[in-house]
């Protein structure tokens, strides 16, 4: 098999603010998995928080092109050869593998593995950001039953912000501090947002934190974490300290190792969370093939892009469905002439 890889600029269709920074344009790194004449896609989507850049990822893909093999089936073997670390570029890679052995069996990813069609309809997430504004934005997701608010502003407006929110929206609300608030913080807040009918709150503590357990025994309500949940072997140790984990493709390394984590979780009476990171319909794709096996789903990356250069990927009635032709079922699009 021949693997290569290129980076990619996904502008936004406005910034995107969460507690620590601002993203305008995400780059993002596509990978390419070419066998017998078939290619097979994946996308890689490094975060700083994460210690990981596109540069890197795509070094890691590079270096990976003598340990792929020749048998695109042999997925299980491919991972465990690769080294671990770059979880973004590994998701990239497991993406691209699962696409080609759907195309070479013409069956899509989801079917491939077993599982359903159709997960849970997906959050929108609106931006940190003035309460008011935050409520007009919120009067535009028609499309959606349920947002993600991004919280931690260190202001003393949060709650505020998920009133205002809450005034001009009947579905579901669950919001994500992204590591932005103390004990202290989240013990005055999470009641508050309790009686506004908050489903759950994630990650509102830094990753690590002492006192998460103390948290999770007195909140009115569960508490998913994100950043302290990478992969299988993290899982155990969020039973302790939340009700819930957020799995994305991007930090586990992809389809097979999340699938894994599901498992553990529900061993473990976890709630299962599916997010991403800002992605094109590639990445998108990938993570709503399991999204079936999931409490809550929040892929919603392509959404936020201007223009998703990966078709595929169907918002229907809130539910990003992925596609019923073989592989991950997404083309990229051919860009307008300038």
């Amino acid at each position: 098999m021949q693997l290569s890889a290129r980076i990619e600029a996904l502008p936004l269709a406005e910034p995107f603010v969460i507690a620590r920074d601002t993203t305008e344009v995400a780059e993002v790194v596509w990978v390419e998995l070419e066998h017998d004449g078939v290619t097979g896609y994946g996308e890689a989507a490094p975060i700083e928080r994460y210690d990981e850049t596109p540069w890197s990822a795509l070094e890691y893909v590079e270096q990976a092109g003598e340990l792929v093999g020749d048998d695109p089936f042999a997925i299980e073997g491919i991972m465990g050869r690769l080294p671990e670390r770059e979880y973004a570029a590994r998701a990239a890679i497991d993406a691209a593998l699962h696409d080609l052995c759907g195309k070479l069996t013409a069956l899509p990813v989801w079917r491939l593995l077993g599982l359903l069609r159709k997960g849970p309809p997906t959050s929108w997430t609106i931006g940190l950001g003035d309460p008011d504004d935050m409520a007009r934005k919120a009067e535009r997701a028609s499309s959606f039953k349920s947002l993600k608010l991004k919280l931690g502003g260190r202001d003393g407006l949060d709650v505020d912000r998920v009133r205002a929110v809450r005034e001009v929206w009947e579905g579901a609300i669950r919001v994500d501090v992204n590591e932005y608030w103390s004990l202290d913080e989240a013990l005055d807040a999470l009641p508050r947002l309790a009686e506004l009918e908050v489903d759950y709150c994630e990650q509102p503590l830094r990753a690590h934190d002492p006192t998460a357990v103390e948290l999770k025994t007195r909140s009115p309500i569960p508490i998913f974490v994100d950043e302290d949940c990478h992969t299988l072997r993290d899982v155990h140790g969020c039973a302790e300290d939340a009700h819930g984990i957020n799995i994305k493709l991007a930090k586990s390394g992809g389809i097979r190792e999340a699938l894994r984590m599901i498992h553990a979780a529900r061993a473990l009476d976890l709630g299962v969370m599916l997010g991403c990171m800002v992605e094109s319909g590639l990445g998108i794709a990938a993570g709503a093939s399991i999204a079936s096996l999931c409490d809550h789903v929040d892929l919603d990356g392509n959404i936020l892009i201007a223009n998703d250069p990966w078709p595929g990927v169907e918002l229907v009635d809130g539910v990003q469905l992925p596609s019923e032709s073989p592989g991950l079922g997404v083309e990229q699009a051919v860009p307008s002439p300038r």
